[in-house]
């Protein structure tokens, strides 16, 4: 019984690093220069402060609105 317990620990580590790892800040990633959405220019404020992102400000806050209203 024992080994059954420990197993499904052992797992559950497993996939709550896994699932942490996916949701970690990769700070070596390059930004984009352009918003993939909009084209426009993403300041070099934000592609330093936000390490591989793909869009700027707003279309950032919309997509994030997206997809909470999918999830509802």
């Amino acid at each position: 019984m024992a080994d059954i317990i420990d197993n499904a620990s052992a797992l559950e580590d497993l996939q709550r690093d896994a699932a942490l790892s996916m949701h970690r800040i990769n700070h070596n990633a390059v930004s984009a220069e352009r918003c993939v959405d909009c084209d426009d220019v993403i300041p070099d404020k934000r592609r330093v402060n936000v390490p591989g992102c793909k869009r700027c400000a707003s279309c950032q806050q919309d997509e994030e609105l997206r997809m909470k209203n999918r999830r509802m």
